[in-house]
């Protein structure tokens, strides 16, 4: 059963982020409590916008009135929470350059608001003479408060707005409370000699954490150089890493359903043996992705992106013909059909027909929505489980009644589909969606950014989200999809511990929470869902999370066995010889049936 998360778990952000500093070991070594007071959250932009008001009016102040005196102290810090926000390196010269007063009367006051537990410092070199200044826990505390206050006091001064009643019984402090707070420097920089080394997948996601790379550098300590390749690339080049001597990569993106080999072929790491797990706070992770990070129950990653398969439609277009979502196979060919005008160039449906993973991954997804998963799994309440893969043998079910229903519905697809629909992959599919020209798509919400963020394409605010329509004999299901991020086994050991800590910054809900509020539409962790800034920017994260209540998040649909990449491969060549009416349904599942049997009977190495 996927984990309930509480009425009130967007109220519990805050502590999810800092409550764990007091227990935090790592190789058997007790953690520092950072501060006994935790931070209240409040939001980046409004954390920023009350740091840009209160510079902008001391400036006015400063400049409008004479005689008039610096306030040295809040000049300093607001340059301080300045380059926080915006991912700059400061520095004690150039605190002391912000505060408006002489060097040596600003270095005083600097020290003074040091000593009072409102500046931190960081070594920036081996030796520690040199060092970042980073605001404490106490002062974002502080300001958290004094930001949310702000707004409330402007209103009230200018607008003649009246406070409800409810203000002093906390109703005011709602959203703050519910709000993530901005990730926070580490302590301590990463040693990492050139730096710190991540091999990624090419999509959205992955893109904003590069385009964030400058700011998680100062948050690090230290740069950060990022390589991504398409699915493909990205899983030959881990494995290629994994015969090296000496790993390329201190973090490796790994696809969900890659573990099982990934672990059997010695490529990651147990994360037992480099951290503390409970350090990651895996209860705030959706169930379905954490859980698929395992094998044997031992977890190897940590979920930097849960983003599960649905069925995208043009919200207006089926209001407009007063015609329902579609819930079921049947539903979406009819639809399909309905909607199918290839005269006017509209189109029923895209979904993911080209040769290889891509369709190798849509028959896997499809056959599970009519109740099939790909090999003999034990049934369990809201589906099957994938929990103990490590241990026993698995027998194919590639030719069974249900099998075969899935692959005359991809046949049915093609009827009312784009003309190019067998090439069609990952990003193909959604772009004529985006673009107006098809009804409905399958596709992962990572994939939902091409739309939403584009307020130019007409699916952008039309579009809504369904899990996949199943079959007479399955259930409404949402695949899990995406990527965690892993400790590869051959990297040094002097790097594995500072790998670890940067695994944790990148996987926190404040940083989700930032790749979020930056254009992706993935979110591992519940309460990154349910932090209502968040909510705002897309209806997806709300969604999901209703999904993930009704059970529907499950990862059987790609079951992750040592074997998963060879028949993935298997069936997207063998049924794209079916869509092209070279074979038929039964002869083409008959071959991927026997095929995958002698897979599996081979050893993994």
């Amino acid at each position: 059963m996927a984990r309930r998360p509480s009425r009130n778990a967007g109220f519990s952000a805050n502590e999810i982020m800092n409550t764990q500093a007091a227990k935090n070991r790592h190789f058997e070594h007790e953690a520092t409590p950072l501060r006994q007071r935790q931070p209240t959250a409040v939001s980046e932009a409004e954390l920023g916008r009350a740091v840009e008001f209160l510079g902008e009016l001391c400036v006015e102040i400063d400049s409008s009135l004479e005689p008039t005196t610096p306030n040295p102290h809040l000049n300093m810090m607001l340059h301080l929470l300045r380059g926080h926000i915006e991912g700059r390196m400061v520095s004690a010269s150039s605190m002391a350059a912000a505060s408006g007063a002489p060097y040596a009367t600003a270095m005083r006051k600097l020290a003074e608001i040091q000593k009072a537990g409102l500046v931190e410092q960081r070594p920036r070199t081996k030796s520690g003479r040199s060092f970042s200044l980073h605001p404490s826990a106490d002062l974002l505390d502080r300001f958290s408060h004094l930001a949310s206050r702000i707004g409330r006091i402007a209103r009230t001064t200018f607008d003649g707005e009246q406070l409800h009643d409810d203000y002093f019984y906390g109703g005011s402090y709602v959203s703050s409370q519910a709000s993530i707070a901005p990730p926070r420097a580490l302590l301590e920089p990463l040693k990492l000699s050139g730096g710190l080394r991540i091999l990624v997948h090419g999509d959205p996601t992955f893109m904003v954490m590069e385009t964030l790379k400058r700011q998680f550098e100062q948050i690090v300590g230290t740069d950060i150089h990022q390589r991504a390749f398409s699915i493909d690339r990205l899983h030959q080049e881990a494995l290629r890493n994994a015969e090296r001597k000496r790993s390329a990569y201190d973090l490796i993106a790994v696809d969900l359903p890659w573990v099982g080999e990934f672990v059997t072929k010695g490529v990651i790491r147990p994360l037992s043996e480099v951290m503390d797990t409970e350090r990651l706070d895996p209860g705030d992770f959706h169930t379905a992705g954490w859980r698929a990070t395992h094998w044997n129950g031992v977890p190897y990653g940590v979920p930097s992106q849960t983003t599960p398969e649905l069925m995208f439609y043009r919200k207006d277009w089926f209001a407009r013909e007063g015609l329902a979502p579609p819930a079921t196979n049947r539903d979406v060919i009819e639809a399909a059909r309905h909607f199918h005008d290839p005269r006017n160039g509209r189109y029923g449906v895209a979904w993911n027909a080209a040769r290889g993973t891509a369709l190798g991954h849509t028959y896997m997804i499809t056959s599970a929505a009519f109740g099939q998963p790909i090999i003999d799994l034990p049934r369990v309440a809201g589906g099957y489980d994938a929990d103990k893969l490590g241990s026993g043998t698995y027998t194919p079910r590639l030719d069974t009644p249900r099998a075969l229903a899935a692959a005359n519905y991809l046949m049915e697809l093609l009827e009312y589909s784009p003309p190019d629909i067998l090439s069609m992959s990952w990003y193909e599919r959604v772009r004529p969606f985006a673009a107006g020209k098809v009804a409905m798509a399958y596709g992962y919400t990572l994939l939902a950014p091409y739309f939403e963020l584009d307020e130019t394409c007409p699916a952008h605010g039309n579009t809504g989200y369904l899990p996949h329509p199943h079959g007479p004999e399955g259930a409404p299901i949402a695949p899990v999809g995406g990527y965690a991020l892993c400790i590869p086994a051959n990297l040094d050991e002097d790097r594995v511990a500072d790998a670890a800590e940067a695994l944790i910054a990148f996987t926190s809900p404040a940083a989700q929470k930032l790749y979020v509020q930056n254009g992706s539409r993935t979110a591992p962790r519940y309460s990154v869902g349910a932090d209502p800034e968040v909510r705002r920017l897309s209806p997806i994260f709300e969604t999901v999370d209703q999904m993930s209540w009704r059970d529907e998040l499950q990862f059987w649909p790609r079951p992750p066995i040592p074997q998963i990449s060879d028949i993935i491969h298997l069936c997207g060549h063998e049924l794209h010889d079916m869509l092209r009416g070279l074979v038929t349904p039964e002869a083409a599942l008959a071959r991927v049936q026997e095929r995958a049997e002698e897979i599996l009977r081979k050893p993994v190495h």
